[in-house]
């Protein structure tokens, strides 16, 4: 049984965007939000986008499925806090995502030489993924009384 090509856009991330979104988050981001912040995944888009440097959407056949982007912790040292939060699309086509994701590392480690957040520690599938694409992961530790990791890659060139 073959698979119908699937056509996968980037383009600038924009409030129009969020609705989409977030209506249809993936479970393990709703927790993550929701123990880190307390925030809806409308908010925590809608916080996202305004706080971010950076921000895209990818359009899987023209409907958004995940919003992603980096904000800046230090300016001065270079230092950028990745995010992303989306669909069950992801998974559905994880080969593009992750293909997709080695070159957004690269943007931003161009960028922001060292980049760090944390990560809900039950959300097996960003923890993996982040460890994939080469970031560190500290031991958990608490935070509003959830497991979290930090996570941190920094560029070769630092």
């Amino acid at each position: 049984m073959s698979r119908s090509a699937v056509d996968i856009q980037i383009v600038p991330a924009r409030a129009s965007h969020i609705r989409t979104i977030a209506r249809r988050m993936r479970q393990a981001d709703r927790d993550e939000i929701a123990a880190a912040s307390g925030k809806t995944p409308a908010q925590a888009l809608a916080f996202s986008l305004r706080k971010s440097s950076i921000a895209r959407t990818a359009l899987v056949d023209g409907v958004p499925e995940v919003m992603f982007g980096v904000g800046d912790i230090n300016i001065l040292a270079g230092v950028g806090a990745p995010w992303l939060l989306g669909t069950d699309a992801v998974e559905r086509h994880y080969v593009a995502f992750l293909r997709g994701s080695v070159d957004w590392r690269d943007q931003l480690l161009a960028r922001y030489p060292t980049l760090k957040n944390f990560v809900d520690a039950r959300n097996r599938a960003s923890v993996r993924w982040l460890r994939w694409l080469g970031f560190t992961l500290s031991e958990p530790i608490s935070v509003r009384g959830h497991e979290f990791h930090l996570f941190e890659l920094r560029s070769p060139d630092v």
